[in-house]
C-alpha cells in the first residue's frame, strides 16, 4: 500500500470516530448485573440483646450466604461472628425492640412479652429465662401486660383473653358474634295469642302445667346466670366484619370497630410468561374513588356487658363546609350532613385510666386527637390539625408506636407529631389540663421519636443543621436543649442500646453504601462491616455538588449536580419517583443503579442533575402540599427551571437537555414532553402513571381528591390529555406484571400516541418484572435503550 493510500485510509477512519468522544470504564451491563456481588451486600435489621452485651444484624457478605444470615458482635466491640443454626433458633426472641414489633414491656422493664408463630412466650430479661405460654393451633396474638403487670393480654380468634402469669388460669374477656341475638321464643300474632289466653282460662289442667314450665326455666335461667358470671358477655355486632378489638389494661373496658363487608372493584393484571404455559391472572388494588365502607367504633363495659357507640360527629369541625375543590366543581353539600368519618386506637395509657383516639376524615384534611371517656363514649378535643391540602409529614399520620406517639410513664401526659408550623416537630399534651406544648421547632423535621427506659430525655433522628443529612438527638423530656450524638455527614440510622451508653449505626453517604458502625457516646465510632467489594472500590464514584437552583416563582430549589471534567454540551436531568421522596441528600441513594449510571453519564461528558423538585420529602408541609390539585404543575416547572438553569449556567442548550425517571419520575417526563417540550430535547418514561383517574386510593385522593368530586384536578393532572404535544424522541418502559402502576396505563397511552399520529416514540415492554424490576436481564435491556437514546437525541455527535 503506498503512502497516499495510507494517508487517505487513514483520513477516512478519522471521519469515522465520533468527534468529541468520551469513554468510561463503567458500562451499562457492569452496572446492572447483580448488586450483591457487583456492589456487596450490606448489612441489614440490627437488634441488640436485652442485656445489652451484644449486636445482632443480618449480613450476607460476598453475596454467597443465605441473605438473612445472622452475625452477632459484642457491645465491647471485636470481629463479626456468624450465628450457628442452633443459637440462630432461640436468640431472635431475646431481641431488644423497644416495645415496637418485637415485643412489650413490662412497666418495670423486667420482663417482655411478645408473639411468635401464633404462640406466645415471656422473657424475663434479668435472669434470660424463657417460658412458652401458649402451645396452640391457633393463632394467638398482640401480647401485652395488664396494667398491676400480673396478667397478660392477648388474642385469639377476634376475641381478648387473659392469661394470670403466676396460676396460667386463662379467663375470655369478649364474646362478639356476628348477627342478632335470639328471642327465646318465637313472636305470636294477635290471633294465636286471643286462643292462648282463652285456653288457660277455660282449663285449670292447662294452668297448672303452664305455671309448672314458667317455675322450672325460671329455676334453669338463675343456674346458667350463676354459671355465667364469670363468663364474658355476649354482644351481637350484626352483619360485617369486627376489627381493632382493644382492651384496657385495668381489664374493665373493650373497644372494637364494626364495618360492612364491601367488595370493591379490583383491578387484574396479566402474566404472560407462567410455568403453566397459560396466561394466568393476578389481583391487583382498586382504582381511586372507591368508596369504602365506613367503620362504627364501639366500647364495651366488661363488668355490665353494655355497649355504647362512639360519636365521632360531636368533634369540632364535623360538620365543616366542603373544601374549594367542591366549590369549583359546583357540588352541592349538605351542611347538616356530617362528614366521614374513620376513628384509630384507642391507645391506652399503662395504668388503664385515659385513652387516647386520632379521628380522620375520609378527605384527610383534618386529624384530631381526643381522650376518650369509655364510660360514656365521649370524645374531648387535645389537639386539631387542619390542612386545606392533606394531612401528612413524617410520622403525622402514623399512629401509636412506631416512633410517631406514644405515652409518657406518667400515665397521662401523650406525645406525638404534627406539621402545625409547617414542619414535622413534636409535641406534648397533657391529657387531665389539656396543656399542648411544643418541644421541637425549627425548619426540619423530626423523625423515628423513642422515650429513654427512665423517662428523662427523649432520643430522635432529625434535619436539622442540613435537609441532606440525618443525625441522632437528645433532647430532655421537657424540651430544651437538644444534644447531637452523631458527627460524620450522611445518614445515621441509630438503633439504640438498651443501656442507652451506645449506638448501632447504619451509616452512608453519597459514594458508600450502608454499613455498620458502633459507636459509644462520647468516644468515635468503630466500623463493625465492610461490605462493599473491592472491584466495586477501585472506581473513583462522584460525590457530586450541591447546588440551589432559581425557580420561576423565586424560590431556591434543592439540587445535585454531576459535572464533567470534559463537558460535551448535553444534560440528564433525572426525576426521582415517588412524590414524597428524598434524592438530593449526602448517603447512599435508593437509586443506586441509576447513581452509577450518572457516573458513567458524567465519564462520557454529561452533565447530571438531580432535582428535589415540589413534592419532595424533608422540606416541610408547604414543599410537600406544592402540588395539590395539579400533579405536574409545580414539580414540573421545576424541572423547567432546571433545563433553563444548565442553559444559563453551563450553556447548554435546551435540545441538548434530556429528562428521564421512573414512576413518579415517567410521569413528570411524559408532561415534560408533552406540555413543556421547548426546554428538552428527548426522554425515557420508565413506569409511568399516564392517567392519575387509574391510579389507587390511598395516594391519589390525598393529592388531586376523586375524579367524582374533582374532575379538574385529575384533567389537569394527566398526561394521557396532553399526548398531543410530543415533538420529541420518547422511550415508554413497562413491566407487564406491574401491579402497582399497570401495564394498562402504558397500553392505554401508547393507543393514544397511534391515534394522534405520533411516530417518534418506542414502547419496551419487560413480561417478567413488576413495579421494581428484579432481573439484570431487564435492567441491562432497559439502560442500554436508554442510553442510546440520550446519545442520538442530546449526544455531542446526535446529527452524525
Amino acid at each position: 500500500m503506498t503512502m497516499k493510500h495510507t494517508l487517505l485510509l487513514f483520513a477516512t477512519l478519522l471521519m469515522l470516530v465520533p468527534v468529541g468522544a468520551q469513554t468510561s470504564e463503567l458500562t451499562v451491563s457492569k452496572i446492572m448485573r447483580d448488586q450483591s456481588t457487583w456492589i456487596g451486600s450490606s448489612p441489614n435489621r440490627p437488634a441488640w440483646s436485652e442485656d445489652g452485651e451484644w449486636l445482632y444484624f443480618n449480613w450476607n457478605p460476598g453475596g454467597e450466604m443465605p441473605s438473612d444470615s445472622l452475625f452477632k458482635v459484642r457491645a465491647a466491640g471485636g470481629d463479626p461472628i456468624q450465628v450457628t443454626p442452633e443459637e440462630r433458633r432461640g436468640v431472635r426472641a431475646t431481641f431488644s425492640g423497644w416495645g415496637h414489633g418485637t415485643g412489650e414491656y413490662s412497666a418495670d422493664w423486667r420482663h417482655k412479652v411478645f408473639e411468635s408463630s401464633g404462640d406466645i412466650y415471656l422473657l424475663d430479661r434479668t435472669t434470660g429465662d424463657l417460658k412458652r405460654i401458649t402451645i396452640t393451633n391457633d393463632r394467638e396474638a398482640s401480647p401485652r401486660f395488664t396494667a398491676d403487670g400480673r396478667h397478660i393480654l392477648y388474642q385469639d380468634d377476634g376475641n381478648a383473653f387473659v392469661r394470670a402469669l403466676d396460676t396460667g388460669t386463662v379467663r375470655q374477656l369478649t364474646d362478639l358474634r356476628e348477627g342478632q341475638e335470639r328471642d327465646r321464643e318465637r313472636p305470636k300474632n294477635a290471633q294465636d295469642s286471643w286462643l292462648e289466653k282463652q285456653q288457660l282460662e277455660l282449663f285449670d289442667v292447662l294452668r297448672a302445667e303452664a305455671a309448672e314450665r314458667e317455675a322450672r326455666e325460671e329455676a334453669r335461667e338463675r343456674e346458667q346466670e350463676l354459671a355465667a358470671a364469670d363468663r364474658p358477655p355476649v354482644h351481637y355486632y350484626g352483619s360485617g366484619q369486627v376489627s381493632g378489638l382493644e382492651v384496657s389494661p385495668d381489664l374493665r373496658y373493650a373497644t372494637f370497630f364494626t364495618s360492612e363487608s364491601t367488595r370493591p372493584t379490583r383491578t387484574i393484571v396479566q402474566d404472560y410468561v407462567t410455568e403453566s404455559g397459560y396466561a394466568e391472572d393476578l389481583n391487583a388494588r382498586s382504582k381511586v374513588g372507591v368508596e369504602s365502607s365506613p367503620r362504627k367504633f364501639f366500647v364495651q363495659d366488661l363488668e355490665s356487658g353494655d355497649v355504647v357507640e362512639v360519636d365521632m360527629t360531636t368533634l369540632e369541625g364535623a360538620y365543616d363546609v366542603a373544601p374549594a375543590h367542591l366549590v369549583d366543581e359546583g357540588v352541592e353539600v349538605d351542611s347538616s350532613k356530617a362528614r366521614s368519618m374513620s376513628a384509630v386506637g384507642p391507645f391506652w395509657s399503662g395504668d388503664g385510666k385515659h385513652a387516647i383516639v386520632q379521628v380522620y376524615v375520609a378527605d384527610n384534611k383534618d386529624r384530631w386527637i381526643a381522650s376518650l371517656d369509655p364510660a360514656t363514649g365521649a370524645l374531648r378535643v387535645l389537639d386539631r390539625q387542619h390542612d386545606e391540602a392533606w394531612i401528612g409529614g413524617p410520622g403525622v399520620r402514623s399512629f401509636f408506636g412506631g416512633g410517631s406517639a406514644g405515652w409518657l410513664p406518667d400515665n397521662r401526659t401523650y406525645w406525638f407529631k404534627s406539621e402545625a408550623t409547617g414542619f414535622s416537630h413534636l409535641y406534648t399534651v397533657d391529657v387531665v389540663t389539656g396543656n399542648l406544648r411544643q418541644l421541637t421547632d425549627g425548619d426540619f423535621e423530626v423523625f423515628g421519636v423513642e422515650v429513654s427506659r427512665d423517662a428523662k430525655r427523649f432520643y430522635f433522628t432529625s434535619s436539622e443543621g442540613s435537609p441532606f443529612e440525618r443525625h441522632f438527638y437528645r433532647m430532655p423530656i421537657a424540651g430544651g436543649a437538644r444534644t447531637r450524638l452523631t458527627d460524620e455527614p450522611g445518614n445515621n440510622a441509630v438503633t439504640l442500646s438498651p443501656r442507652e451508653d451506645r449506638a448501632a449505626i447504619m451509616f452512608s453517604t453519597t459514594t458508600r453504601p450502608t454499613d455498620l458502625f458502633m459507636m459509644p457516646f462520647g468516644r468515635p465510632a468503630t466500623r463493625v462491616t465492610s461490605s462493599p467489594t473491592e472491584e466495586w472500590l477501585a472506581y473513583p464514584w462522584r460525590t457530586g455538588e450541591m447546588i440551589e437552583i432559581p425557580a420561576s416563582d423565586g424560590v431556591m430549589v434543592p439540587a445535585q449536580v454531576f459535572r464533567p471534567e470534559e463537558p460535551n454540551g448535553g444534560a440528564v436531568l433525572f426525576v426521582h419517583g415517588a412524590g414524597y421522596l428524598q434524592n438530593v441528600h449526602r448517603w447512599w441513594s435508593s437509586y443506586s443503579r441509576e447513581y452509577m449510571f450518572h457516573n458513567m453519564l458524567t465519564d462520557l461528558g454529561y452533565t447530571v442533575l438531580n432535582v428535589d423538585y415540589r413534592a419532595s420529602s424533608g422540606y416541610g408541609r408547604d414543599w410537600r402540599t406544592a402540588i395539590y390539585r395539579h400533579m405536574g404543575g409545580r414539580d414540573l416547572q421545576d424541572y423547567v427551571d432546571a433545563s433553563k438553569y444548565v442553559g444559563t449556567e453551563y450553556g447548554i442548550d435546551p435540545e441538548r437537555v434530556f429528562i428521564y425517571g421512573g414512576s413518579y419520575g415517567g410521569f413528570i417526563t411524559l408532561m415534560a414532553l408533552f406540555n413543556e417540550a421547548e426546554h428538552f430535547g428527548g426522554g425515557a418514561a420508565l413506569r409511568s402513571v399516564t392517567d392519575w383517574a387509574h391510579y389507587n386510593h390511598g395516594y391519589t385522593a390525598n393529592i388531586l381528591n376523586t375524579p367524582v368530586t374533582d374532575s379538574l384536578a385529575y384533567a389537569r393532572s394527566s398526561p394521557i390529555n396532553f399526548a398531543s404535544g410530543l415533538e420529541d424522541p420518547l422511550l415508554m418502559a413497562h413491566g407487564v406484571i406491574d401491579t402497582n402502576v399497570q401495564y394498562q396505563d402504558i397500553i392505554r397511552l401508547a393507543q393514544r400516541l397511534i391515534e394522534l399520529g405520533k411516530e417518534d416514540w418506542e414502547l419496551a415492554s419487560y413480561p417478567v418484572e413488576g413495579h421494581g424490576f428484579q432481573k439484570p436481564t431487564s435492567w441491562t435491556d432497559e439502560y442500554s435503550r436508554i442510553l442510546k437514546l440520550i446519545k442520538e437525541t442530546v449526544g455531542p455527535n446526535r446529527f452524525r
